[in-house]
């Protein structure tokens, strides 16, 4: 296949969550833009530091892009890319699109920050799976490893969570991070997991590029256990795909390797 030079799409990714998982990035400037900024993260350090919603790539420019994809199977279109994807004001209207002209299933990866705005959980009412973002079980552990900005705390999400997952309709799923430095509350972090009742628990550890070692695959079958109940999908056991990106360079740039 041809590759194209596309701004706001990549991939599609051989995604270990989500099967052949097209990138839609309506953040897509030089600099990440996130209230996080993870000690892990494969993008490196967070260049725009906010909590602000704006618009930053208009839905229009991403569907035009869209509308010239070739003929490839897509399991998901993912709203991700480079920084906090739910701080693009006009997710919705773009996934709605997907949705409509397309008849694709929309996904979102995100760090669960914004959960707090009213705006936001009404927007991703509209997608079809949620990512959400726990990496910690206490503030002090939240604020070492997610390094939040705008006295955004970890009570306060998760409250926030437990009164979406009343509400929402479609996959609500959870992401976990594990590293060194939160290994000692995974139990803590399992239970609250339980509490959410995701439908599903995706277990990663950094084996993309980061300066933050992986936890070894013989360790994760000792973390998985902790999950019991639960469905858990691991970054070392799930299946992967074989897919073909329509343009490979913006498919590595968006997933922080070096081009």
């Amino acid at each position: 296949m041809k590759e194209k030079n596309f701004r706001y799409i990549y991939g599609p990714v051989s995604s270990w969550r989500l099967g052949a998982s097209l990138g839609i990035d309506q953040l897509s400037q030089e600099k990440k833009i996130c209230s996080f900024d993870c000690v892990y993260c494969q993008i490196g350090r967070t260049g725009v530091f906010t909590c602000e919603r704006k618009i930053y790539v208009p839905a229009e420019a991403v569907i035009e892009e869209l509308k010239q994809l070739p003929e490839v199977e897509i399991d998901y279109y993912t709203f991700s890319g480079r920084g906090e994807p739910t701080l693009a004001k006009d997710f919705k209207k773009l996934a709605t699109w997907i949705k409509n002209e397309k008849r694709g299933r929309c996904a979102i990866l995100t760090n669960s920050t914004t959960i707090t705005d009213p705006s936001v959980r009404d927007d991703l009412c509209v997608m079809d799976l949620v990512s959400f973002k726990i990496d910690a079980a206490t503030q002090e552990t939240f604020e070492k490893i997610n390094r939040p900005c705008c006295g955004i705390t970890l009570d306060t999400i998760l409250n926030h969570l437990a009164d979406f997952r009343k509400i929402y309709q479609g996959l609500f799923t959870i992401q976990v991070m594990a590293i060194e430095e939160n290994l000692k509350e995974m139990s803590q972090i399992a239970e609250i997991c339980r509490k959410l009742s995701p439908d599903i628990v995706y277990l990663n550890t950094p084996l993309r590029d980061s300066s933050v070692p992986p936890v070894s695959q013989q360790h994760f079958n000792e973390l998985e256990k902790l999950f019991e109940g639960l469905r858990v999908l691991s970054v070392y056991s799930a299946h992967k795909k074989v897919v073909q990106p329509i343009s490979v360079k913006d498919t590595m740039k968006r997933r922080g390797k070096k081009i």
